[in-house]
């Protein structure tokens, strides 16, 4: 198995340790090839629409400050989600996907 489907394999927190080895250069590349792929699936939301809200990528960035009723989630959807071993919805309601996993080690 090459390192491109091993890193398919990985959970989300062994995926988050290779890109804390990214110049912040890269991550930020990363984040804009993210945001763009978001259009397609948070820009689509019904928790977004008519909010008034413009930013995307909530998995990455984290809570919409506008954003405040659950209508419904395309998260799961979104190939970001598979990519990156997502687990969770609402990333603009309940946080980013670094901070639903540290909830998650807080409760074990």
């Amino acid at each position: 198995m090459n390192l491109d489907e091993n890193f398919k394999e990985m959970p989300f927190e062994e995926k988050i340790k290779i890109m804390d080895g990214m110049t912040e250069k890269q991550k930020q590349d990363s984040l804009e090839q993210v945001k763009h792929t978001c259009k397609d699936y948070c820009g689509k939301c019904p928790s977004l629409i008519g909010t008034g809200e413009t930013d995307l990528a909530f998995c990455s960035i984290g809570k919409s400050s506008l954003i405040k009723e659950k209508k419904g989630c395309l998260c799961n959807q979104c190939p970001i989600s598979k990519m990156m071993s997502l687990r969770w919805n609402y990333y603009c309601i309940n946080g980013s996907a670094l901070e639903l996993s540290a909830k998650n080690k807080d409760k074990t």
